[in-house]
């Protein structure tokens, strides 16, 4: 039999565009884990620095302020937070997958919703850049590229991502199973805002708001059921501090805080090879106490449960969609992983010798 996988998902807020803070708050979770015997901490989707939930809510014309607090807190994938994050893994031999806004070197202002899996060695085996932003998302961050696509193979169990939407993308799912992917983590924002409270200020019929607990759940189950792997569907929490700092300054600031402290949270949680939804626990930092729990949704915590990835197979004989129930000389899938930049210099005097120049004199001729 197998060592069961223990895997502990943050339930946690951002310090609200604090990279510093929230990284410092990330360090403390992952130590807390790895006191808890966790093989793989995870948390939501950019974690550091925050999600940008002002754009669902405010008028674009609000948002230059909070943009480019976004931009100045987004981290670079090589810089000091994420080196912080990497040596505390390696410090507690633990596997973490990590969500961030990604700031790149190449622009001021172009920026990512991105993942990193650390290994416990503390090296980075993943780096996901979504592939397309999701509705409002748009007015952040830009599409990413298919090089994140990879299932990390460690030594307890095969680990694959996605991010929020893309969980709704077959292609991309289908992409990981392919790669054996038996831990599946989808990583969420804490609410996903699609109409005002109040209908009349949407000007709709009395449609619902987006259920984010419920949408989340029927996604990553539905990879779980096809893919017959195990998932880890683990979202952010809104804190009052993020409330407060979308609101403030708004013209509408009263109807956004009611939206925002309305709409449904996104829900933390933990589901089997069948798609079932499975029981996990948190534990007391005080005393050590197991207590069992299905979910976290209102209060910030850390949801733990053990895998048996030998539960992965059978499965796998009903419908196996990259081996035997699948048609290998129908279909053909072919992924660009190739990592995309801005641009690629090529001199026409490369691999040639350069001439020797003589030195500028200071009259400035030769």
């Amino acid at each position: 039999m197998a060592t069961p996988l223990r895997v502990a998902a943050c339930h946690a807020a951002p310090v609200f565009l604090s990279a510093k803070k929230t990284t410092d708050k990330a360090i403390s979770l992952i130590n807390r884990a790895a006191g808890n015997n966790a093989h793989l901490v995870v948390f939501p989707e950019t974690f550091i620095p925050a999600f940008p939930i002002w754009s669902a809510v405010r008028l674009p014309t609000e948002n230059h302020d909070l943009f480019k607090r976004m931009a100045l807190e987004s981290i670079y994938a090589d810089g000091e937070e994420m080196r912080a994050i990497r040596e505390v893994a390696r410090k507690n031999r633990v596997i973490v997958s990590l969500g961030f806004s990604e700031k790149v070197r190449h622009s001021s202002a172009c920026l990512y919703n991105s993942n990193v899996i650390i290994n416990s060695d503390g090296q980075v085996l993943v780096h996901h850049r979504k592939l397309v932003a999701t509705f409002y998302e748009k007015l952040t961050w830009s599409h990413g590229d298919g090089y994140g696509l990879r299932v990390c193979d460690t030594p307890v169990g095969k680990i694959g991502n996605l991010i929020c939407g893309e969980n709704t993308n077959p292609l991309a799912r289908y992409s990981l199973i392919a790669q054996g992917e038996q831990v599946h983590i989808s990583s969420w924002p804490a609410i996903w805002p699609t109409r005002a409270p109040d209908s009349s200020q949407s000007g709709s019929t009395g449609a619902p708001n987006y259920d984010n607990a419920a949408a989340n759940r029927i996604r990553a189950a539905a990879h779980c059921f096809e893919a017959k792997c195990f998932g880890v569907v683990c979202a952010g929490h809104l804190g009052a501090d993020a409330i407060e700092t979308v609101a403030e300054g708004s013209l509408y600031s009263e109807a956004i805080t009611k939206t925002l402290q309305s709409t449904s949270r996104a829900a933390t949680l933990f589901l089997n090879p069948t798609g079932t939804q499975i029981r996990g626990f948190t534990v007391d930092p005080a005393t050590g106490t197991k207590t069992p729990t299905d979910f976290l949704q209102q209060e910030e915590d850390i949801l733990y449960a053990d895998m048996n990835l030998e539960d992965c197979i059978e499965g796998k004989q009903y419908h196996d969609v990259v081996g035997g129930y699948q048609r290998l000389d129908v279909f053909d899938l072919k992924v660009n992983r190739s990592r995309r930049v801005p641009v690629k210099f090529v001199s026409d005097l490369e691999g040639q010798d350069l001439p020797d120049f003589p030195p500028i004199q200071s009259d400035g001729e030769p």
